[in-house]
């Protein structure tokens, strides 16, 4: 951020023309003219004089002024790197052509060596810059002070010196603002000494040149050929030319103001297709639409269809519904199929949503796959420790121990038809019947597949690759001896401590490192939500012996697949016991369309692709319940 009293000069697309200083300081540049006889084609790169002292013409609200830029005492450390742009368009970085590579002051000249990108869009601007055709450059910068003083020229009346200023980008440009400064040949001009109170460098070209210099003011600007020829007759200096034509170019813009959108337009055929696809998903689900969608909410599917081809400037006139139809669904691109599609897939999604069982949601740790391969699972054991460094200095390195699980991805899906009869009646209730039913359809697979881990040989899970052994075993501290309800016969909570104690003593790989495994969550069937609400309640006891230790300690869990057994879990983001995967880039059920084939209609399918499987014992508790 600089100085509350620095002057931000920005950069110009425009000629050199210096306009009238507005209510706050104009934004400007100093331009200078080039020459390429430095230019290396081989590294794409030539040094050029930036800037100089030069006295540029400027104007702002008490009138004409000359100003200097402070070179010789200027800092040059730090600029290497700084952009160099096409124009000063700074609003994209496509504009950045190459960058400074470093900069250095010689008296009063600024001068620098420039690197152009080797990226093929720039290999046009390479070539002009070799052959001469481009010339110029300029500079943009910051003034934070400046020193005024009256240099006594009628022409110039006043100097305004920056003389702490620093340097934002280097530009190329089309027109000049200070004749001194070139791209470095074999021969530099000399270095201007004349102070400029005592001079007035405003023209140093002669007429023919002022001249031929108008022409290319006036091209540049898009002036005509009358305007040129008055400015020639007039014989007017080339900083008179430019405010004149900086003159013409305001009033013309004045008279030609454009109007941008910005956001989506209510014309895009694509917003159109997305508020329509809300406002069918919301007809088949009940849903309340959004306000950009409700005005589509009485739109049938022909309706829809209609609208999308005419917003596709397609003519529909004379075509029944069935034509208008077949015309929208013509290729799979199109935006008909697109706007089924969508609608489906919201109603699909949010079945699914709803459907989830939290066994899937809570316990499992969330993962993508890039393809359909093993899973491998890692798991790293804990550090040996520190250990006592020798007289000697000898330091011991540590060892920790690793396992491994697994498990692959599958898939799953079903296929459903959309009849032409359907689509010509604007019969959505079939269409947003399967939507839901395949919506809960996927979340029940995902339970159905954890859960059958859980309930894998008899109730005692998977076998884990670690050991050989089952996920719940007695080697494992993680089963209970004997089957027992949560609540004792006499009230007692004792089979929920020896659940929690079983946690806390989990240990690492090493058998030895205790990892004190937080129980989170109580799993239990239906048969057992209303003991194990009991058993978590917290009570406002009049004794300590009548607090309930389990109050607001742990998560109930009810999933309706689970019979007499009930478990106890860690946090599956701090100690996973199952992990569930999807394909990258599809997680949850996918819908897809084509026109029908078999059938008159359209054809919709959905797949899944999940997968899951146990990584650790040492984060579960099983209770096979009396």
């Amino acid at each position: 951020m600089l100085h509350e009293n620095t002057t931000l000069l920005r950069h110009r697309a425009e000629p050199r023309i210096t306009p009238p200083e507005p209510e706050e300081p104009e934004a400007l540049t100093r331009s200078a003219l080039l020459r390429p006889g430095s230019y290396d084609a081989e590294t794409q790169s030539f040094t050029a004089v930036v800037a100089t002292d030069y006295p540029v013409r400027r104007r702002d609200r008490r009138g004409v002024y000359g100003e200097v830029l402070d070179i010789a005492n200027h800092d040059t450390s730090g600029y290497a790197g700084l952009p160099l742009i096409d124009g000063h368009a700074q609003a994209s970085v496509r504009n950045v052509v190459g960058h400074v590579e470093r900069m250095w002051t010689e008296g009063s000249f600024l001068v620098a060596r420039l690197r152009l990108s080797s990226a093929p869009d720039v290999e046009a601007i390479a070539a002009r810059i070799a052959d001469g055709t481009i010339r110029n450059v300029s500079v943009g910068y910051a003034v934070e002070r400046w020193d005024d003083t009256d240099s006594g020229d009628a022409r110039s009346g006043r100097i305004r010196r920056a003389r702490k200023f620093t340097i934002r980008e280097v530009s190329l440009v089309p027109i000049p603002a200070d004749p001194n400064a070139v791209i470095r040949s074999d021969t530099m001009p000399e270095e201007t000494t004349e102070a400029v109170e005592e001079t007035a460098p405003v023209e140093t070209a002669n007429r023919a040149e002022t001249n031929a210099a108008i022409r290319t003011i006036a091209q540049t600007a898009g002036l005509t050929r009358d305007w040129i020829n008055e400015q020639i007759d007039a014989e007017v200096t080339l900083d008179e030319v430019r405010q004149r034509a900086f003159d013409a170019m305001r009033s013309r813009s004045a008279n030609n103001i454009r109007v941008q959108q910005v956001g989506p337009s209510n014309d895009d055929p694509a917003v159109i297709r997305d508020r329509m696809a809300e406002a069918l998903a919301c007809r088949m689900s009940g849903e309340e639409p959004s306000d950009a969608a409700r005005p589509f909410m009485a739109n049938s599917l022909v309706d829809n269809a209609r609208a999308l081809l005419a917003a596709r400037g397609e003519s529909t006139r004379g075509m029944n519904a069935e034509q208008v139809l077949t015309r929208a669904a013509q290729h799979t691109t199109s935006d008909f199929p697109i706007l089924t599609t969508e609608a489906g897939n919201r109603v699909l999604a949010g079945a699914y949503q709803r459907a989830q069982s939290p066994v899937v949601t809570a316990l499992t740790r969330r993962r993508t796959a890039t393809d359909f391969r093993p899973i491998s699972v890692v798991k790293t054991g804990e550090f040996s420790g520190l250990q006592k460094v020798t007289e000697s200095g000898e330091i011991k390195a540590m060892t920790t121990g690793e396992a491994k699980e697994g498990f692959a991805l599958e898939t799953a899906g079903g296929i459903f038809n959309l009849s032409r009869k359907a689509l010509v009646n604007d019969d959505l209730n079939a269409f947003g019947r399967w939507n839901e039913m395949m919506g809960r359809s996927a979340a029940e697979y995902e339970a159905a597949q954890v859960i059958a881990l859980l309930t894998a040989n008899s109730g005692a899970g998977p076998t884990m690759t670690e050991d050989g052994k089952a996920l719940f075993h007695a080697d494992h501290g993680n089963l209970a001896g004997t089957g027992s309800d949560i609540i004792g016969a006499s009230g007692e909570l004792a089979a929920l401590s020896v659940a929690r104690k079983a946690l806390r003593d989990m240990t690492g790989l090493d058998g030895a490192t205790p990892i004190n495994a937080t129980p989170k969550y109580l799993l239990v069937g239906t048969d057992r939500e209303t003991e194990a609400e009991q058993a978590l309640a917290t009570i406002n006891a009049a004794t300590v012996g009548d607090v309930n230790p389990f109050g607001g300690k742990l998560s109930l869990l009810v999933e309706p697949r689970i019979a007499t057994a009930w478990y106890v879990f860690a946090d599956p983001g701090v100690l996973p016991v199952l992990e569930c995967a999807y394909l990258s880039g599809a997680e949850g059920p996918q819908l897809a369309s084509r026109d029908g084939w078999d059938v008159l209609g359209r054809e919709f399918r959905v797949v899944l692709d999940f997968g899951c499987g146990a990584v650790d014992f040492r984060g579960a508790y099983r209770n096979a319940g009396a």
